[in-house]
């Protein structure tokens, strides 16, 4: 059974992984094998991924430069759930998962079973299943006809997600400190802070 260790072997050997979260099914890889996320979907490079990872701590510690503590207190309010945050991060990562970018998405999801996923495998690059241009997987099913010989988490059924895609806020900062604010770039599914599952 492809459980969370089996599935953290598969993306330590650089292969792509389908796994269940709170709002959709994710397609993923480890950062450094992002552009496989890429060609799977037949998407534009210039489309960046998203830094999936099992809690704040685990995200601070793999990008490393000092976190603004406005970062960190909305981070904290916002996750576990279906919120993205786009803060102006650059180096390594952001380079595998937003190429010539300046920022870097980053989640933790309110379901349980991807954050043990997560904490075995470190962050990943994540982003929806399903090829660009056709309408995002639902169930592990979905997932599996669009990406077929993929390794998906197990046991199936995959707890039941929203559906809906996750809420964006961007960062918008001034180097003086005025004016600093959270931007809504999409609204998508309500925060779900505190929730173990979803």
């Amino acid at each position: 059974m492809n459980g969370p260790a089996a599935l953290a072997r598969c993306l330590a050997a650089g292969e792509a992984v389908l796994f269940p979260t709170d709002t959709l099914p994710a397609l993923a890889a480890r950062p450094e094998a992002a552009a496989l996320l890429w060609q799977l979907k037949l998407r534009p490079a210039n489309k960046p991924l998203i830094l999936m990872g099992a809690d704040l701590g685990q995200l601070m510690a793999s990008l490393g430069p000092p976190w603004q503590e406005d970062w960190v207190e909305q981070a904290r309010l916002s996750w576990p759930g279906a919120v993205t945050l786009v803060l102006p991060i650059t180096g390594a990562v952001t380079a595998h998962l937003h190429p010539g970018g300046t920022s870097l998405g980053l989640r933790v999801p309110a379901c349980g079973r991807a954050r043990e996923l997560l904490e075995l495998s470190g962050p990943l690059a994540t982003t929806s299943a399903n090829r660009s241009g056709q309408p995002p997987a639902t169930t592990a099913a979905e997932a599996a006809h669009q990406f077929p010989g993929l390794s998906l988490l197990e046991p199936l059924p995959w707890p039941e997600a929203s559906g809906q895609a996750s809420t964006v806020l961007a960062w918008r900062g001034q180097e003086d400190g005025s004016g600093d604010r959270w931007v809504v770039l999409r609204s998508g599914a309500m925060a779900t802070q505190g929730r173990g599952d979803a």
